[in-house]
This record gives structure tokens, C-alpha cells and sequence, in this order.
């Protein structure tokens, strides 16, 4: 009587545990076929509508870039600044002193900047001809793939400027100039109000939202962006000075004509992820090409650029910074080449930290739990 009663029992053990292993398999599985598509339709039309409202917006940034381009670097310069401003008042100085301060600051290195290099600007402009026969001298062995690139270009567009006049930098130079006079008042006017009105304003975003959380989660996305802008563009700042004054002392002890000027050019174009860098890597090639005599001696300073920011950009920047914020890579590439085509090199200079307000706005209003998927 055992005998028949316990050999039902095994069966019932193994089919329990051939149904456990059938049910795991079928969670791995492939996934099966919509029975209702109905759900489908509806998130594509919720998709289209995010793409309609999306490229609404880009248009917006398109079209006022006059005028959203310096409210948006002056609110960046701003969150990343307001701590300074919180500083002093908590011991009884003005935000509109302190904001004045900042903006007198700023001012005062620009025409620093500016005094500093007119000077090799205009010489250089004035030994424009000289110049450009000592670089066509030095680069002669690339003459032959040169011609025949142009005589393709020839071929297939037509058309020949070689009797005409060369193409003068003064009507560009003075449009690019006109609006950006506009712009950058502008944005000193937008930073002093943004600073001196930060606490104010953060006060309104908040009440904009009626829940507590909603409240709480504002607040603690703007706390959040604020201290990751500060704490990215000090640390990257401290950085690019370091990469400056290695610059300027290696452009003084290769010879190169006003090695503090390299340095500065060098520190400010390191805020721009690879462009910046290539920019210094080809003007090091070029001024190289005007004051050493051979190629070989014009391409000592850009390889060692190239070293230099290498080692900078992979290993010791990301060493840093990733504790305090992580970019993907790819993510920072791709906002550089859309912030560049939508607002030119200011625009370039506004990736980064547009990408870390984005990010922090994301890892708030969407959680990423972590999804293990069969491979």
C-alpha cells in the first residue's frame, strides 16, 4: 500500500518541478507576438507627439538664439557663481555688490585678454603675405595632392577664382562682431539679475508645484544642478589652468612668439570637449610652420599637445570628475555637435554643462533601475 501511494507522490515532485523549469524557460524566452495592437498605436502617438513638441523647441533655440543664447550662458554662469553670492550674504553683503563684483571681474580680464593680444594679432595680420608664402614653402610636398584636389573641385563644381580677388576678413569680422557686442551686454545684464535674484526665483519655481513632493523634488533638482555645475567647472577649471600654464612654459621653451598667449587660448579652448583641442593642435601647427625652419621641428609642439591632452582628457579628468558626475561619452560628442550647429562656438562652450542640467533632470524624473536581460 506505501509502494502505491509513494510513486504518485514522485510524479507529482517531478511534474512541480518540470513546470517550475518550463516556466523559467518561457520568461527568457523570445516574446511573443502582439495579440492587441491597439496599446502599440497609442504609444506611437504619444512618441510622435514628444518628436512634434521636440522639434518645436529646437526651432524656438533655432530662430532666438539672438536672444536665447546669452540668457541661457548667463544662467549657466549664474547656478554655477550663486554659492559665492550665498557667501556674502549670509555675512551681510549685498547680492547687487557681490553680483557687480563678479561682473567687474569678468570684464576687467576680458579687456586684459583683448590689450594682450592685439598686439600679436595685428602683427600677424600685417605679415599676412609673408606668412602665407613661408607656409606655402614649408608645406611644398604637399603641392601635388593639393593641385589635384583642386582640379577635381574644378571638374566637378566649375568655375575658377584664381584671377579674382582674395576674399577680405574685415565685412566678416565686423558682422560677427555687431551682434556679439549686443549679446555679450545682454549677458552681463541677464548674469547680474540671475545672481542677485537667485534666492527669489528659486522661491517661485517651487510654488509653481502644488504637492509637497513635487515641491521637494524641484527643490532638490535645483540644489542638485547647482552643485554639480560648481563642482564640474571648478574642478575642470583648476584643470585647464593646469593644461595653460603647461602650454605657455612648453611654447617658451620650444621658442614660440608670446607663450603666455598660447597658454590662455590653450586653458580656454580645453572647455570644449575635441574641438577645442584640435583648434590648438592645428594653430601650433601652423605658428610652428612660421617659426622653426623644417617640418619636423613645426610638429613637435602639436604631438606633444596631443600627448598632453590625451593624458588629460583619459585619465585625469575622468579620474576626477567621474565621482562627482559620470558622461557618457557618446552622449557628450553628440550634445557638442547639436549645441555647435545650434549656436556656434558659444554653443560648443554650453554642451557640457547643458548636459549635466539635463542628466541631473532626468536621473530625478526617471529612475533607472538596473534590468537584467537573458543575453
Amino acid at each position: 500500500m506505501g509502494l502505491q501511494w509513494a510513486l504518485p507522490a514522485e510524479k507529482l515532485l517531478d511534474y512541480i518541478r518540470a513546470s517550475r523549469e518550463k516556466r523559467h524557460a518561457l520568461d527568457i524566452s523570445d516574446p511573443q507576438p502582439l495579440v492587441d495592437a491597439q496599446g502599440l498605436w497609442q504609444s506611437a502617438g504619444r512618441a510622435a507627439t514628444i518628436g512634434i513638441f521636440l522639434l518645436l523647441v529646437g526651432g524656438v533655440l533655432y530662430v532666438g538664439r539672438a536672444i536665447l543664447l546669452p540668457v541661457f550662458a548667463a544662467a549657466v554662469v549664474a547656478m554655477t557663481l550663486a554659492p559665492i553670492v550665498r557667501f556674502a550674504q549670509k555675512r551681510g553683503i549685498s547680492p547687487w555688490i557681490t553680483a557687480l563684483a563678479i561682473v567687474a571681474c569678468a570684464l576687467a580680464a576680458l579687456a586684459i585678454a583683448a590689450t594682450a593680444m592685439a598686439g600679436p594679432v595685428s602683427e600677424w595680420i600685417a605679415r599676412a603675405p609673408e606668412i602665407g608664402s613661408t607656409i606655402k614653402q614649408r608645406l611644398s610636398v604637399l603641392e601635388p595632392p593639393l593641385a589635384a584636389l583642386h582640379e577635381l573641385e574644378r571638374t566637378l563644381f566649375g568655375g575658377d577664382n584664381a584671377g579674382g580677388s582674395p576674399p577680405s576678413i574685415v565685412l566678416p569680422a565686423v558682422a560677427f562682431l555687431t551682434p556679439a557686442a549686443g549679446e555679450l551686454l545682454l549677458f552681463f545684464g541677464a548674469m547680474i539679475f540671475f545672481l542677485v535674484g537667485q534666492s527669489t526665483f528659486r522661491t517661485h519655481f517651487v510654488a509653481m508645484f502644488s504637492a509637497r513632493d513635487a515641491k521637494l523634488r524641484a527643490l532638490k533638482i535645483l540644489n542638485d544642478i547647482e552643485h554639480n555645475l560648481t563642482g564640474y567647472l571648478t574642478v575642470v577649471t583648476m584643470i585647464n589652468a593646469t593644461v595653460g600654464a603647461i602650454v605657455a612654459v612648453g611654447a617658451w621653451v620650444l621658442g614660440f612668439p608670446s607663450p603666455v598667449i598660447f597658454g590662455a587660448v590653450a586653458a580656454v579652448l580645453n572647455y570644449v570637449p575635441y574641438v577645442g583641442p584640435a583648434v590648438m593642435v592645428v594653430t601650433l601647427f601652423g605658428v610652428g610652420l612660421i617659426t622653426f625652419p623644417s617640418l619636423g621641428q613645426a610638429l613637435i609642439a602639436p604631438l606633444a599637445f596631443v600627448v598632453l591632452t590625451t593624458t588629460e582628457g583619459h585619465f585625469i579628468t575622468p579620474t576626477i570628475v567621474g565621482r562627482r558626475l559620470t558622461l557618457n561619452p557618446l552622449l557628450v560628442f553628440l550634445a557638442l555637435a547639436f549645441w555647435t550647429w545650434m549656436w556656434g562656438p558659444i554653443g560648443a562652450f554650453l554642451a557640457v554643462p547643458l548636459s549635466i542640467v539635463g542628466l541631473v533632470v532626468v536621473n530625478h524624473l526617471f529612475s533607472t533601475p538596473e534590468a537584467h536581460l537573458p543575453e
